[in-house]
């Protein structure tokens, strides 16, 4: 998910589309939230009678007056071979609050700020700036 969110803000996409998944919903809710995509959109394709059901998340692409990106960085932090937690105290500010942690927690998918105003840690998925 997010190297195709790299790849097609480096391209000036105005939309890109990515297979949905839960923990991909909450992540397209959070940058929402934050102000880095216009919005997003669940998108259901029927089912024929060789394939199942497949379900594809859009995301709409957020850029400035004068085309400049709001993405300019996407990290990923912890992968399947390196898990990376931070518990409540140590939870990392990105750009020195600039940019935002995505964190997935005991309570759910939220930001660096809300887990560390919510008093929990977990494992940091990205950072974005």
């Amino acid at each position: 998910m997010l190297a195709r969110i790299r790849n097609a803000v480096a391209a000036k996409h105005t939309r890109v589309d990515i297979p949905s998944s839960r923990l991909k919903n909450e992540i397209a809710r959070i940058l929402q939230d934050e102000g880095y995509i216009q919005g997003f959109k669940l998108l259901e394709e029927a089912a024929s009678k060789t394939t199942a059901a497949t379900r594809t998340l859009r995301l709409f692409l957020k850029y400035g007056p004068h085309g400049e990106r709001l993405i300019t960085g996407i990290e990923r932090i912890s992968r399947p071979g390196r898990r990376v937690y931070f518990g409540r105290d140590d939870v990392p500010e990105v750009l020195a609050g600039l940019g935002t942690s995505i964190l997935t927690t005991s309570r759910g998918v939220m930001t660096g700020r809300a887990a560390m105003k919510a008093g929990v840690g977990g494992e940091v998925l990205c950072n974005i700036w």
